[in-house]
């Protein structure tokens, strides 16, 4: 056997003598290999650092196998390299990706299998849109805003339910609007739309309730009922609705639900017009709710719902200034007792009770407790929170307020009256930026609303932002149907400035003394420096029991008159908590 020196290639033929690839002089070889054809067989070499190869001997029968082979070539060490590197590891790109690709596919079936499943359990929040009258007259529309308010406060009462209230779906009577959109303006999960048509003595309610996000139907329902059937149709149509919004109930909460407070339906129907305008908060309309509520007494003597819109409406009456409050309370009052004698677990007279105790008796002890009460038995009542916020506001108990006011808020975000009195509120705790900022956000809501015009007035007032304190003034007296008072007060504050107008308010017969009360005038003396003019314009107030007196202890135009002890002596008569 042979070798090749240049290219080591091994001829068997012994009878060559050059190499057949290059030519180069062969070589003997036979010293480097045995004859035999074996496998290679790894042990302990005669250096340790060297791995010894030895030859098996070949067990294998099969023929091919056995076949005479060229002979097995071995390298020396010196032709290997001498230095070793690590395998490059595979790329694990692909494998990442997937693995991220899994993931989100796991993540977002694990999201749509929660979300449909909550969605399918319950529904928690739920706007019931004002129902449409389709009668085509217009002197029924407070049975169509009649059987809305009272389905809200039906389902009001439910624990684990926000309904939208009252002040926040009005807004959309009449509007074309979809319910994804009032979906999120509201943040409400369903939509309750209704529709009503009288004939003669039949009444057709349709109900249809929406999915806000997706706007498929989720129910939809007719009931065909006689007029004579109304207050029985309402507790039917509260059990069906809160039944398909998945909402678990107590029996307490299933007897409120089926409660009807007259099996009267004439007299239901008359407590709803006093409802609808008992709403409207203007006088003669207040005038209207009396007479429908006096009807609706007289037809069902126990009607309790009937004696607590009764106590509201002259609670109204004499805080507002259209009936002398020690005309107007006494009669609130006796209403709300009335009702609470015929019915305890009803919020609303508590509330008056204790707005009454609040702005009438100057009782902050007696108060309380009666907002607490109503809370208890209804926690959704936005009107409770407000006015508990007032007493709070009023006791100098700033943060309690603040917590009742938001929470009003929560549960009637469009409301004007406590949108207007949350302003109020930051404009007594001296917060004036951004109690011009909810002023005008109220104002938004609705241009014609007086009452945010003549807070915001008063915010400007503080600042010394008098041109604008008298244009807002001179707003009010136009909203209210006095345009020839914003005129003569906008030319006094041009020709006489801040002074002028403060000496026409203050005037013994001024054009403004049937719209200025003594509040409003012995503020004016302050801002004059008048000082004994102004405690006797306050002492009037208060013998008149008047409401805004209420504010004496956090009102910021009164700061001038803190350090004089009569001042305290006031605050003393008034019983404010120390």
């Amino acid at each position: 056997m042979k070798r090749c020196p240049t290219c080591n290639r091994v001829e068997a033929d012994d009878t060559l003598v050059f190499c057949r690839a290059d030519g180069a002089a062969l070589i003997d070889a036979s010293g480097s290999f045995t004859g035999d054809l074996n496998t290679a067989k790894f042990g302990s070499g005669p250096v340790s650092s060297e791995i010894e190869t030895s030859l098996l001997p070949q067990t294998s029968t099969t023929p091919e196998i056995s076949r005479n082979t060229g002979p097995t070539i071995a390298l020396s060490a010196a032709e290997f390299p001498g230095t070793t590197r690590d395998l490059t590891k595979p790329k694990r790109h692909g494998f990442v990706f997937a693995t991220i690709g899994i993931a989100l596919v796991v993540i977002f079936a694990v999201g749509y299998f929660y979300l449909s499943r909550s969605r399918t359990t319950s529904i928690q929040s739920i706007a019931v849109m004002p129902f449409v009258n389709e009668s085509g007259n217009a002197d029924i529309d407070y049975l169509s805003d009649g059987m809305t308010e009272t389905l809200i406060s039906s389902l009001s009462q439910l624990p684990n339910l926000n309904v939208k209230a009252r002040s926040s779906v009005f807004r959309y009577k009449g509007k074309e609007t979809n319910p994804q959109t009032i979906g999120k303006e509201l943040n409400v999960q369903a939509i309750l739309n209704g529709r009503v048509a009288q004939r003669g003595d039949q009444l057709t309610l349709s109900l249809e309730l929406i999915d806000a996000q997706t706007e498929n139907v989720i129910w939809s329902e007719q009931y065909n009922r006689r007029q004579s059937d109304l207050t029985t149709l309402q507790s039917e149509i509260a059990r069906d609705v809160s039944s398909k919004l998945k909402t678990k109930l107590s029996g307490a909460d299933e007897q409120r639900l089926a409660k009807t407070y007259t099996t009267n339906a004439d007299a239901y129907r008359l407590y709803l017009q006093g409802r609808f305008y008992w709403n409207k908060r203007e006088e003669k309309d207040f005038r209207k709710a009396v007479e429908f509520y006096n009807q609706a007494i007289a037809l069902d003597p126990n009607y309790a719902l009937a004696y607590a819109g009764q106590a509201d409406t002259y609670a109204l009456l004499g805080t507002f200034g259209f009936m002398p409050p020690n005309e107007g309370v006494p009669k609130a009052r006796e209403y709300a007792r009335q009702a609470v004698s015929l019915d305890s677990g009803l919020a609303e007279p508590h509330t008056t009770l204790g707005y009454l105790s609040l702005t009438y008796d100057y009782d902050f002890a007696a108060s309380e407790p009666e907002f607490k009460r109503a809370l208890e038995l209804n926690a959704n009542y936005a009107t409770a929170h407000q006015w508990y916020a007032e007493m709070l506001l009023n006791a100098g108990r700033f943060e309690e307020a603040s917590a009742e006011y938001r929470r009003a808020l929560e549960i009637e975000p469009l409301s004007l009256p406590i949108n207007w009195d949350y302003g109020r509120f930051l404009y007594m705790s001296r917060r004036y930026d951004e109690s011009i900022a909810q002023h005008k956000k109220t104002i938004e809501l609705d241009p014609a609303f007086a009452r945010a015009h003549r807070t915001l007035a008063e915010v400007y007032r503080v600042k010394g932002d008098y041109a604008n304190a008298v244009e807002e003034r001179a707003k009010v007296l136009e909203l209210i149907g006095q345009s020839e008072n914003a005129g003569l007060i906008r030319a006094t504050f041009a020709k006489g400035g801040w002074v002028g107008f403060l000496r026409l308010v203050t005037a013994e017969n001024s054009a403004l003394k049937d719209i200025n009360n003594n509040w409003v005038v012995a503020k004016a003396y302050v801002d004059l420096g008048q000082k004994d003019q102004a405690f006797a314009e306050l002492n009037k107030a208060y013998e008149k029991r008047l409401s805004s007196l209420c504010w004496l202890k956090v009102e910021p135009q009164m700061d001038p008159l803190r350090s004089d002890p009569r001042f305290g002596e006031l605050l003393r008569k008034m019983n404010f908590p120390q």
